[in-house]
């Protein structure tokens, strides 16, 4: 049930599991343990159901008697934009342990009916192939890698394991109603369209995963938290690849904001953390910093025509400008 090349990843690494005692991540839970796989468990939770202490205290036996460590974060949201803020917190929390506690690996539970529900989600909004297939089983991010074991699996086949088995789980009421978007594209249109045509779909995935492969851009991380962008058709995915890997997923905003940018051939900053810096034939993507720079510094930049957005980090950094010599 789990893919082979996950699963040889994980064995070689320090894993992190996020954990919410639903569903797939229950099921991935016993999944990875009878795989042999070494892992540990984070869980936040929101306080928006009074069910979720009783979750919390359930992970928490689980961990004890698997003599597993778990990382617990408790949070409180605003309602207007809770999905956004809710994925924001748990990722920022899930990072935060990662790099603290020295995992490589972060284990996410997604399964095939969280793609193809991404997928219609994206189809709705107007995005291109990359932004369709979203999730991969591998992802790189600054710190540590996602792994998705699951993306082949529907949701139904790890409800049936963990009744088989009598395993306990607990089931969010609020993921059966359409609330909020992906319980309406979940409810309306994903799971009636998988349970009539998941062989077909799934073999699509295939195609478009293998299509995309054609599709990648040229992206080289020649330093810590320093990003190239080879110009051309693909440099918007590249730059929302180099985005990730420093913590920020772009809006759809952001991203047309950012094509706006460099079709101007202009720099910008992304949600106030990442700057991308527009040269003629590299995209430079950093954090995005303000200190005050030395004379010496700004020259030796401005002889390399280094993007003036990407400078503050450089400096920052300490970074070695030799590795932009001839780029821009």
């Amino acid at each position: 049930m789990l893919s082979a090349p996950v699963l040889r990843k994980l064995k070689s690494g320090r894993n992190l599991l996020a954990f919410s005692h639903g569903v797939d991540s229950t099921a991935l839970f016993y999944l990875l343990d009878e795989a042999g796989v070494k892992f540990d468990l984070a869980i936040v939770d929101y306080n928006v159901r009074a069910q979720s202490k009783d979750e919390v205290a359930s992970a928490r036996d689980l961990a004890a008697k698997f003599n597993k460590q778990i990382y617990v974060k408790s949070v409180q949201l605003g309602e207007s934009n809770f999905e956004h803020e809710a994925r924001a917190a748990r990722y920022g929390f899930f990072a935060e342990i990662c790099r603290e506690q020295g995992y490589e690996n972060l284990i996410l539970a997604h399964q095939f009916d969280d793609r193809f529900e991404w997928f219609l989600m994206q189809l709705g909004r107007g995005a291109g192939l990359s932004e369709l297939l979203g999730m991969q089983e591998f992802e790189s991010r600054e710190d540590y890698m996602i792994a998705r074991p699951l993306l082949s699996v529907r949701k139904c086949e790890l409800e049936r394991f963990l009744r088989e088995r009598n395993l306990k789980y607990f089931t969010d009421k609020t993921n059966l109603t359409d609330r909020f978007k992906r319980g309406f594209i979940r409810a309306k249109f994903s799971e009636p369209f998988l349970d009539e045509y998941f062989s077909g779909v799934k073999k699509s995935f295939e195609f478009l995963t293998t299509d995309a492969l054609n599709l990648t851009p040229e992206i080289s991380n020649p330093a810590p938290k320093i990003y190239l962008v080879k110009r051309g058709t693909n440099e918007l995915r590249g730059i929302d690849q180099a985005c990730k890997r420093l913590g920020l997923v772009l809006s759809s905003a952001q991203r047309n904001e950012c094509a706006r940018c460099l079709e101007n051939g202009a720099n910008c900053v992304l949600g106030g953390k990442v700057a991308v810096g527009a040269g003629a034939n590299f995209i430079l993507v950093t954090p995005y910093v303000k200190p005050v720079m030395d004379k010496k510094f700004k020259e030796a930049c401005r002889r390399l025509a280094i993007p003036p957005i990407n400078r503050g980090f450089l400096f920052a950094a300490r970074a070695d400008l030799a590795l932009f010599e001839g780029l821009f």
